[in-house]
């Protein structure tokens, strides 16, 4: 012991009096040294770790409350400190025995370095690889103000109209352009990608013919990933569909069985075919005709419903939205009128006010598939909002002019492009009927390609001897010049691209009677913002409009409205990840590759499971992945006959919409009085299915908000009857490093991307839904036609593209790396407790519907309005009057009617909590008002919420509360106010009354 001291003592070296430490040293207390006793200044050193640790660490950004404001709310729900929380909240047994094995959180700036590093392996060469997918020039004032501005890409899907006009009114926008260009009637909100939209078609047609008919023809110059995504919809259904000639085919013999034909216009090799004697025939036939095809040619090309189309399908891409590796984008669709009814999708609407007024929207909500449960054949929930409101602004900025245009040089430059090649001594296949692309005929494909990449230029081989090359707007006459280089015989003189243009025919080099001679575009929103000054007056005016994330939380329980960090943002429009074609050669996409690939293992390891696919790209495509792989897995053992599939009463109506589309018959399980799975009931149907039962669908966190104790029970009982069990990740940011769905027994889960790991929900989408799952059904995962995907016994694509929406899969990416380990798991205990703190403050003024026997929910919670029903005050009134104090409001009567289903999530403070708490606490005090009796039943604050500055400053004045009651309910209100741009909207009146494009001006006059 002397002897270490004496070694210490020698470390110290002592000038003027002080102590100054040469080298580390321990500290040895109660030691005398025989110097004189110094002044020590020991508080002014530090750990050489602590001097240079960054500053810029995430996790205190990303999680709300700050340490002092933990303690307060501990203290609030009765609890000493976190891991009591915790113990009260989630059952012991499920607890996961070790932390998440993902490293320490990256600071910011350090992450930006590293993904920047990463996404510089990808190459970014030019691409005219087409196949549905095109470069295009984002105006950047959409850029910057739409897909860059949190206040469009922090919003939810517009259920509450009076604070989301202005996304509505672009969603309108987007209808009104998808209809011009089609010729077709009516056109829903977006769907997911182009390929299945045709899926959707498939099943339309089907559908119309009442299900009795059960042939699908498909042109066999249809892209492949669609004609990929239509075979795999097509199984559960018992859909045969036939890969054929289309013109060739003997439509009459097959009157019996023929449901639909879908056409590809212009086709993948870039013909353009004259589709109205065929379509003619088709309908004799008692088939319908859907159409792929592209918004870009149809502003020189008749449009599908010109020539007897009754769908029109396709990818809006091209409409100013990056590549992105394939995604998200919007696809459109649009049909006949008496289809509408059968439609996929969201629908915007005009309806009105209660003042008259008109306004937007989502219309014939009892329409949408998911709310058909187990009789869908669609579980679409939500699609591609946020890009099909860049597309509508696209069209906006452009107008019809402008669009006419940019598709007229595309076209011409083509046409330059086919003399040169013909000069060349080359043949053009598909000469005199091409729009942007041409079918050339070469020696050997694979020379040509290589010779393409020595200048940096993509093509496509459609065989070995014929190369395809698309154009698009962003092509140059440099770039003209540089393919006919590529195409030049060896020892051939050089062609003079001048020449060429200036020999360049007055018409188009399609056949005339396919040329468009119909009007587009015409409506004054389309034709009245083509300046940049009008356009950013204009982005900003809708968006002043909504309500987002940028003003207040938006509290919705099941959607976990959590921040969408801006440093995850930022990469997402870096060239280096959106310029990339998703069916790019492999060896240029190596920095996608190597992040997709971390987070594929970073998803495991929270999880618990062996195997991701990143495919799905909505959570409803996740669920639908999940249980395809579950069939693939039964399939394969000879077990084709389990299909059965349990699922709770409480679930979300994707879960048996999911499950129809997976050929599955559902049966529902009950659910206790105190919002459990009945686990009585479900052993009884797993014991009387036994012989077919494929699945159970659990939600964990239970639906209404609860960790249920019999979940582990409930995989044990699933797995000893021979069924697999599927986790709905919709509520996964209540588990992530506390828990894992493959401990708790499940064999498969998809997950939200768009929720628990921070892809924004972009006013409706996008969204991203990968799957994990164990070893044994990691075989079945999705595959793809043209890249290589999935496992070794691949089910067919989910998706158009092979990893989905991968442009804003660094979002999650980057919000995982930044997080690591402890933040992940801080975060998820930050969700819980947010919760029951609202909880706890709220529960001596409305009844918690749901929780635990120690009082407690999970990371959400129901406020049960029910008891005011009789009295007047429904559900509906509580959300719209929450408009009034700048809220959002919660899930509005689901799962339960009536109630509100509340869900904070970890990123908010407990200052933006006791706001709302204390406004929900102020509606309270009015709805007493009504129940006293002392406010009218059917004219109050609360019945006439929200409160528009329109209906404040009438001049009339005959509500029986005062104007500042209505407009100022609490003193910051003054100050902070987000003012609801209409009224509330009048739902019967829009459904009796459907009008789904952009109403005309005179109609905005006669209000």
């Amino acid at each position: 012991m002397l002897s270490r001291i004496a070694q210490s003592s020698k470390k110290i070296a002592l000038t003027s009096g002080a102590v100054r430490l040469c080298s580390p040293a321990r500290v040895v207390a109660n030691v005398r040294l025989s110097a004189p006793k110094p002044f020590v200044r020991l508080q002014h050193t530090k750990p050489v770790h602590q001097v240079f640790a960054p500053l810029d660490t995430f996790a205190p950004r990303h999680i709300g409350p700050d340490s002092n404001e933990i303690q307060a709310m501990l203290k609030q729900v009765g609890a000493k400190d976190m891991e009591e929380m915790l113990s009260k909240t989630i059952p012991s047994s499920i607890r996961s025995p070790k932390p998440l094995a993902i490293k320490e959180g990256i600071p910011e700036r350090e992450l930006l370095g590293r993904l920047k590093a990463i996404a510089s392996k990808n190459k970014v060469h030019r691409s005219y690889l087409g196949q549905g997918y095109t470069d295009t020039v984002v105006p950047n004032v959409i850029l910057r103000n739409v897909m860059e501005n949190p206040a469009w890409y922090t919003q939810y899907t517009p259920y509450q109209p009076e604070i989301a006009q202005g996304r509505l009114e672009s969603l309108i926008n987007f209808q009104t352009m998808v209809t011009d260009m089609t010729g077709l009637p009516i056109a829903n909100a977006s769907l997911l990608d182009e390929g299945t939209a045709a899926a959707e078609a498939m099943l339309m047609t089907w559908q119309a013919a009442r299900r009795k008919k059960n042939l699908f023809v498909v042109d066999e110059n249809c892209h492949s990933q669609t004609i990929a995504c239509l075979k795999t919809r097509a199984e559960s259904f018992n859909i045969e569909v036939v890969t054929a000639d289309i013109f060739n085919y003997k439509f009459d013999e097959h009157k019996k069985d023929l449901c639909g034909v879908l056409l590809q216009y212009p086709n993948a090799c870039g013909t353009v075919e004259d589709y109205e004697a065929l379509t003619s025939s088709i309908h004799s036939a008692g088939g319908q005709v859907a159409v792929a095809t592209d918004l870009m040619a149809l502003a020189l090309l008749k449009s599908p419903g010109e020539f007897g189309a009754d769908i029109a399908l396709g990818n809006a891409q091209r409409f100013g939205v990056p590549l992105g590796f394939g995604g998200p984008h919007a696809a459109f669709f649009a049909c006949k009128d008496e289809h509408k009814r059968r439609m996929p999708g969201r629908l915007v609407g005009v309806s009105k006010d209660a003042n008259g007024k008109h306004a937007y929207r989502l219309a014939l909500q009892t329409r949408e598939q998911h709310i058909r449960r187990e009789k869908a054949t669609s579980n679409i929930c939500t699609a591609q909002a946020l890009l099909a409101n860049m597309s509508a602004m696209y069209a906006v900025y452009h107008g019809p002019a402008g669009i006419k245009a940019i598709a007229q040089r595309i076209h011409n430059m083509t046409a330059v492009l086919a003399a040169g090649i013909r000069e060349n001594g080359l043949v053009v296949e598909n000469d005199g009927a091409f729009f942007d692309t041409l079918s050339v005929k070469v020696d050997s494909s694979s020379s040509i390609l290589q010779k393409a990449l020595t200048k940096n230029i993509n093509l496509r081989a459609i065989n070995g001897q014929t190369v395809g090359v698309t154009l698009d707007e962003t092509v140059t006459q440099a770039d003209v010049a540089d393919l006919l280089e590529v195409f030049a015989q060896e020892g051939a003189p050089a062609v003079s691209i001048d020449t060429l243009a200036s020999a360049l025919p007055q018409v188009n080099s399609f056949p005339i009677q396919l040329q468009r001679t119909s009007a587009y575009l015409e409506h004054p929103i389309f034709n009245s913002h083509h300046s940049e000054t009008e356009m950013l007056r204009y982005i900003h005016h809708l968006q002043s409009k909504d309500l987002s994330l940028v003003h207040s939380m938006i509290p919705l329980g099941s959607c976990t409205m959590k921040l969408n960090a801006t440093t995850e943002m930022i990469p997402i429009t870096w060239a280096e990840f959106g310029n990339i074609h998703p069916f790019a050669p492999v060896d240029q996409t190596d920095g996608y590759r190597i992040m997709l690939q971390e987070l594929e293992k970073d998803l495991e390891e929270i999880t618990g499971f062996d195997g991701v696919s990143l495919q799905p790209n909505s959570g409803a495509q996740g669920e639908y992945a999940g249980l395809r792989v579950i069939r693939a897995y039964h399939d394969a053992r000879g077990d084709s006959h389990r299909n059965v599939c349990l699922i709770p009463i409480s679930a979300h109506g994707t879960n048996p919409a999911s499950a129809a589309m997976a050929g599955m018959d559902v049966v529902i399980v009950k659910c206790d009085e105190d919002g459990n799975l009945d686990m009585e009931d479900l052993k009884t149907k797993a014991e009387k299915y036994k012989d077919n039962l494929s699945a159970v669908m659990i939600t964990y966190p239970s639906t209404f908000g609860m960790f249920e104790r019999g979940v582990a029970e409930a995989c044990e009982v699933i797995h000893k009857y021979g069924g697999q069990v599927y986790m709905d990740g919709a509520n996964l940011n209540a588990q992530i490093g506390l828990t894992k769905p493959a401990e708790i027994g499940a064999d498969v889960c998809h997950m939200n991307l768009h929720k628990t790991f921070c892809i924004p929900h972009g006013g409706g989408g996008p969204g991203m839904g990968p799957i994990a799952c164990k070893s044994h059904l990691a075989p079945y995962l999705p595959g793809h036609p043209v890249i290589t995907t999935g496992g070794q016994n691949a089910i067919g694509p989910i998706s158009a593209a092979p990893f989905g929406s991968a442009s804003i899969l660094p979002i999650s990416w980057a919000y995982i790396k930044l997080m690591g380990g402890q933040g992940l798991t801080n975060s998820t205990k930050a969700a819980l407790l947010n919760a029951n703190y609202m909880a706890s403050r709220l529960a001596p003024h409305y009844e918690i519907l749901y929780t635990n026997e120690n009082g407690m929910c999970g990371h959400e919670f129901i406020v049960d309005i029910r008891p005011f029903v009789d009295h007047g005050v429904a559900a509906i009134d509580v959300a719209k009057r929450l408009q009034d104090f700048g809220f959002h409001s919660p899930t509005m009567s689901w799962p339960v009617t009536n109630t509100l289903m509340i869900e904070p999530t970890e990123s908010e403070s407990k200052v933006e909590l006791d706001r709302f708490c204390d406004a929900m606490i102020v509606i309270r005090k009015e709805i007493q008002a009504v129940l006293d009796g002392s406010v009218s039943k059917e004219n109050n604050v609360l019945v006439n919420a929200p409160h528009s500055l329109e209906t404040l400053m009438a001049d009339e004045w005959n509500k029986p509360y005062s104007r500042e009651s209505a407009a100022y309910p609490m003193p910051y209100l003054r100050e902070k106010k987000f003012w609801p741009s209409v009224s509330r909207v009048d739902d019967a009146y829009g459904d009796r009354n459907l009008m789904c494009t952009c109403p005309s001006p005179e109609e905005y006059m006669d209000q």
